[in-house]
């Protein structure tokens, strides 16, 4: 006689996006929007957003809420830095859940893919003499610029044209630096890439600066929500931290 097992399968360990936070309410609206996307791709998994700092939820609130359950913390950060390297996994390792901290999403290929879709939202087309500032937030961390300066060339293989990395802050060049010094090369058509995942000070501020045309941030687009999903399931091959 055959005994079926019939106790309910464990579910997935649940994703938590982990937003940095901001005052511009359209990030907030943007990061809500791009865990809706994530949901819509994978039906079944369970999906919750955490900030760092500014907005609700905090990170430690949306932990604490998960109880003693599995979760992986994929940040919606695009390079290496202190966020990533010390208050995300600080956060995590103060939790009762068992977490897995997924690593930032770039540099990747689909950034570059979503990155060009903005530009030609924006009107891009390739010209003579043309060239993009990418816009980066900035870090002191060197990680950071190594991990920007790799993005940028994932997007020049993808334009075919030169792709300069700027920042807004904690690191050179400025947007208009990086603006002047393709201005003396000959570049007559400078248009500005916003490396950012959602709106806000900053990237209003490199996009002022743009002489051409400045993209949106990456936002809520398909391949971002794709690109989400890909580091969840990266992540699920590590070891689970257990809280201390």
């Amino acid at each position: 006689m055959t005994v079926t097992d019939l106790s309910p399968r464990p579910g997935p360990p649940t994703l938590v996006l982990v937003a940095h936070g901001s005052r511009d309410p359209r990030a907030l609206s943007t990061v809500r929007a791009l865990r809706d996307r994530v949901r819509a791709l994978r039906p079944g998994l369970p999906v919750r957003l955490g900030h760092i700092e500014l907005n609700e939820p905090l990170l430690p609130d949306t932990l604490a809420a998960l109880g003693e359950a599995e979760a992986v913390l994929v940040p919606l950060l695009l390079s290496r830095g202190h966020h990533v390297k010390q208050d995300i996994p600080r956060m995590a390792a103060a939790a009762t859940a068992r977490t897995r901290v997924a690593a930032p999403l770039g540099p990747h290929p689909l950034l570059a893919d979503t990155l060009r879709a903005r530009l030609l939202e924006a009107g891009w087309r390739r010209r003579p003499a043309s060239a993009v500032v990418l816009a980066a937030a900035g870090s002191r961390d060197p990680d950071a610029g190594v991990d920007t300066h790799r993005m940028a060339g994932l997007l020049a293989a993808r334009l075919g044209v030169p792709v300069h990395p700027a920042y807004a802050s904690a690191a050179a060049p400025t947007v208009p630096e990086a603006i002047a010094a393709l201005r003396a090369r000959g570049r007559r058509h400078i248009a500005v890439a916003s490396y950012f995942t959602a709106p806000g000070r900053f990237a209003t501020e490199c996009a002022a600066h743009a002489p051409w045309i400045a993209a949106a941030p990456l936002g809520a687009h398909d391949a971002m929500a794709g690109l989400v999903l890909h580091r969840y399931d990266q992540a699920l091959s590590t070891p689970v931290t257990a809280a201390a």
